[in-house]
């Protein structure tokens, strides 16, 4: 088995990546998808955000209003105490679904696509989450390329001066929070520079995930016959 994460800051691309790893046989788990089902009506972790940062963040149809906690968290500078609600248990999850995995397939390589593997570890909502991977990646690009593709893929074609400049503070905001990639380089097993052609950043990865194979205890074609 070989446990692999995948990260990098908003915008970097990392979807991308998966999305060629998946390619290559490799099980990919999505952890905003995870969190997100997390935090539907129902879960614990739903119910912790509200019972602390109260029914404001509750919309009328019973969903988070997660506008409004952004702005908590960004805004108002309570992102660490969201960090601490959601982080450990969605971790958590992650950590089952891989075991899984390797339930069924004990040669897998699973990886975890996350923006948070090294902050989760940095400011200690899970510490040493990272010594839980046998590989971490890095998808890098320059600043302000993460942010015109985050814009890109959550603003429509009509969306006003005034909109944009919203989502680019909400986008360089949300960046600041995260450690920037200079930090990240040197802790992290492979780099993927996604600043130049998607055939390029393909390349780049194919030739990670070559290497990345050979590592999971899978016996070779030549050693079975």
């Amino acid at each position: 088995m070989l446990r692999v994460g995948l990260t990098g800051s908003l915008g970097s691309g990392k979807t991308t990546v998966a999305a060629i790893f998946r390619d290559h046989g490799f099980h990919i788990l999505e952890a905003d998808a995870i969190a997100r089902e997390m935090m539907q009506p129902g879960h614990e972790v739903f119910h912790r955000i509200v019972e602390h940062f109260g029914p404001s963040v509750v919309r009328p149809d019973g969903s988070l209003d997660r506008a409004r906690l952004a702005a908590l968290a960004f805004d108002e500078g309570r992102l660490s105490e969201l960090n601490r609600i959601v982080h450990p248990p969605v971790i958590a999850e992650q950590e089952r679904r891989m075991s899984e995995v390797f339930a069924r397939d004990p040669h897998a390589v699973v990886v975890i696509e996350s923006a948070l593997v090294f902050e989760a570890e940095a400011w200690g909502t899970v510490p040493n989450w990272r010594l839980r991977f046998d590989r971490v990646i890095l998808v890098t690009a320059p600043d302000d390329l993460k942010i015109q593709r985050f814009l890109a893929r959550i603003l429509p074609t009509s969306a006003t001066s005034e909109e944009r400049a919203a989502s680019e503070r909400d986008a360089r905001q949300r960046l600041a929070a995260q450690l920037p990639d200079s930090a990240k380089i040197p802790r992290s097993d492979f780099v993927i520079d996604n600043s130049g052609s998607l055939d390029v950043t393909r390349a780049l990865a194919e030739r990670i995930a070559a290497e990345l194979e050979p590592l999971c205890g899978r016996p070779s074609p030549q050693a079975k016959s």
